[in-house]
């Protein structure tokens, strides 16, 4: 045989053991994505098998709350576990968040958060949690609209007069909020930011605290949501001036969008999202996501989501991942602008 021949037939036989190498490699990824499939599925059937932790990052009575105890009573009922809450209030919100990026990727723990989950990166130089990289998004569950509301001894009856006001009395005007870099606080410096006028953010540890004290007159000033704000405004202990949404809500009709009041680009709605632990498996992120999509627009949860002003939402677990960027870089935004910093 030449050498020619020869190696031609050394090639052959190299090209024959190339094939089946690749051949070997394509099988064996086959078995793995199999072994990985049918994995997810056991993890699936198997998941829960004992009760599941949901920690509320905000103290009882509050949206968070409410909503958290409606969604979960439904979906313990949806699961056949029941869900067991933790209310674990501080810092924002940033507390409760901490506990789940730190809890074991097992799907056994949960936590509802707010915007404030986002929105803290870009205020406290040590955060205990990085909201893209300790969690798994699940989706995001409701939104509630907001309102700017004042105690009735403040001397404005709307938007331009509160401006006003502020500007003629630079700091004399309290505002309180569910904490720093909750979307209330944000939503409130938005509005100074863009007017130019000086108010003070006293920060409470909840929405629902910071209201009762504007409602008691400690502090002027709150934006708050819908539901927990329209029996107070109808009782006439707080003065509506006007919604931040982008139509009048169907509860108010009678209040004024922000965009109405003369300031549009300021709306501002607080949303509500569930989260995993980083690395919880696919399969309960999956079957987490379907059933929430499926118990929040359920008759008996929408009409209690009603009486706080909530809207059922949903979305896949890669749409909650890119709203919550989004969200991100626009309060990021703010934050530089105003100046804020948190310890």
């Amino acid at each position: 045989m030449s050498d020619s021949h020869r190696l031609s037939a050394a090639g052959a036989g190299i090209c024959l053991r190339e094939r089946r190498s690749t051949r070997a490699v394509a099988s064996a990824l086959i078995v793995a994505g199999a072994a990985v499939a049918l994995t997810d599925i056991a993890i699936a059937q198997a998941w829960p098998a004992k009760p599941v932790r949901l920690v509320l990052p905000f103290p009882p009575g509050g949206g968070t709350d409410i909503l958290g105890r409606t969604m979960a009573n439904r979906l313990g009922e949806s699961i056949g576990q029941s869900i067991v809450l933790d209310n674990r209030p501080g810092a924002g919100g940033n507390l409760g968040a901490e506990i789940v990026a730190r809890a074991a990727a097992d799907g056994y723990t949960m936590v509802l958060v707010a915007p404030g989950f986002v929105i803290s990166p870009s205020l406290y130089r040590k955060l205990g949690y990085d909201p893209f990289r300790d969690f798994e998004p699940v989706s995001l569950v409701a939104v509630i609209p907001n309102l700017l509301a004042v105690h009735p001894s403040l001397p404005v009856q709307n938007v331009k007069e509160l401006i006003a006001f502020a500007k003629a009395n630079p700091g004399k005007i309290n505002f309180g909020s569910g904490g720093v870099g909750t979307s209330n606080h944000l939503a409130t410096e938005l509005l100074a930011v863009r007017t130019g006028v000086s108010m003070v953010h006293v920060p409470y540890k909840g929405a629902a605290t910071a209201m009762m004290d504007t409602v008691a007159g400690n502090v002027q000033l709150i934006t708050i949501g819908t539901g927990a704000a329209l029996a107070q405004v109808k009782a006439g202990k707080l003065r509506a001036l006007a919604t931040l949404t982008p139509g009048r809500v169907p509860n108010a009709p009678e209040i004024p969008t922000i965009a109405e009041a003369g300031f549009p680009g300021l709306e501002v709605h607080t949303w509500y999202a569930v989260f995993l632990p980083a690395r919880s498996p696919a399969a309960i992120v999956r079957r987490l996501n379907d059933e929430l999509s499926r118990v929040m627009f359920e008759a008996d949860v929408r009409e209690r989501l009603s009486t706080i002003g909530a809207e059922p939402q949903k979305s896949t677990p890669e749409e909650l991942a890119k709203f919550i960027r989004n969200e991100h870089r626009r309060w990021a935004e703010v934050i530089k602008v105003a100046k804020l910093e948190a310890d």
